[in-house]
């Protein structure tokens, strides 16, 4: 799969952008268990223009996550054509325009996939962003709105035609947020048109190698973004690229397997973000790598709660301990569902990007 002169190789697999998650220490993690491209945490064109300390530092990237995309979100044609020639700036790969953040205070006001409910002005913005910027433009974006309005057909053709180079569907409408079960018949429908000549992306439930491979050979799609299946299981990369390969499926890491990815993690985290701040948004990630060992409801509370790397580093020693030789290697990450009511989760029981 190419996305213009970017060859990312048969079949990649994409992390997908999402809020409060896909920080550069997470990022970091990913690549390292086989992600193909990954996202930014999805930026707000507004916040970008008016200097926004939080978007701005959403910018940050180094040359050891390339290739990567940067996504962007507004519901105003001049503030996300000026945003993303900010973000061009910051020399991605590609920038990538959100229309399937499905969260209130997002699509509410228009923004994410709110635009769906108004594709003229979804494709002129689209358009003036490919003209601004010299990258690729890329678009992720959902069914439709509501059961009644799944207009994905007519939206891919449209952003084609003013220019994207490729385009990832989540098989779900807006109205669903994450309920039910990922529709990919439209997704198949898209990629299997004879007039699309894009990459065609699809996402949404890949929570295993065998749910990736019914994707791929059902729907023919030219590649697999994984979003939510990823917290607390960055290795899922690493598994469905083996059994994509093989057919066979992986075991699940072992005790001080996770205990030595729990330190990796956090002494990049640090790295990146100082000591306090490093710590603090480490911790949605930490006590998710340990989930189903026994008794260990307490120890989850010390994780959570913890304030230093040098505390953080002696409960991770006692994991190591206590819990290393318990059988880990069936035991996975339950999947994370939206339980807010706002649609993407961001660990944290917030709304983010769309995966």
């Amino acid at each position: 799969m190419k996305i213009r002169d970017l060859d990312l190789g048969e079949m990649p697999l994409f992390l997908a952008p999402m809020e409060d998650v896909t920080d550069p220490s997470f990022r970091y993690i990913c690549k390292r268990f086989g992600a193909d491209m990954m996202y930014t945490e999805f930026i707000s064109a507004d916040g970008l223009i008016r200097d926004a300390r939080k978007s701005l530092a959403k910018l940050a990237i180094v040359d050891a996550e390339r290739p990567i995309g940067i996504q962007i979100y507004g519901n105003e044609i001049e503030p996300m054509v000026e945003a993303a020639r900010m973000a061009e700036a910051a020399a991605p790969e590609v920038i990538d325009i959100n229309f399937g953040c499905p969260v209130k205070k997002i699509a509410g006001r228009g923004a994410g996939s709110g635009m769906m409910r108004d594709v003229p002005k979804m494709v002129e913005m689209t358009r003036r962003i490919v003209q601004a910027v010299r990258l690729p433009v890329t678009v992720k974006t959902r069914l439709g709105w509501d059961d009644d309005s799944k207009n994905i057909e007519e939206i891919a053709l449209r952003l084609q035609d003013v220019g994207i180079e490729a385009l990832t569907i989540h098989g779900r409408t807006r109205a669903q947020l994450y309920r039910g079960e990922a529709d990919w018949t439209l997704i198949g429908a898209v990629k299997n048109n004879p007039a699309i000549r894009i990459p065609i992306i699809g996402n949404g439930d890949i929570d295993s190698g065998p749910k990736a491979a019914r994707m791929r050979d059902r729907y023919g799609v030219d590649g697999l973004m994984i979003g939510r299946a990823t917290f607390g299981r960055p290795w899922i990369f690493r598994e469905v690229r083996h059994y994509l390969a093989t057919g066979e499926e992986l075991p699940q890491p072992t005790v001080l397997e996770r205990v030595a990815l729990a330190r990796d993690h956090l002494a990049k985290s640090v790295e990146l973000k100082g000591e306090r701040t490093g710590v603090l948004e480490l911790r949605r990630h930490l006590s998710s790598y340990f989930k189903g060992l026994p008794s260990f409801r307490e120890t989850r509370a010390q994780l959570v709660t913890e304030p230093t790397p040098e505390g953080v580093a002696r409960l991770l020693d006692r994991i190591e301990e206590q819990w290393g030789d318990w059988d880990a290697t069936a035991t996975v990450p339950p999947f994370i569902y939206d339980r807010s009511g706002g649609g993407e989760v961001t660990i944290h029981e917030r709304g983010g990007g769309t995966a």
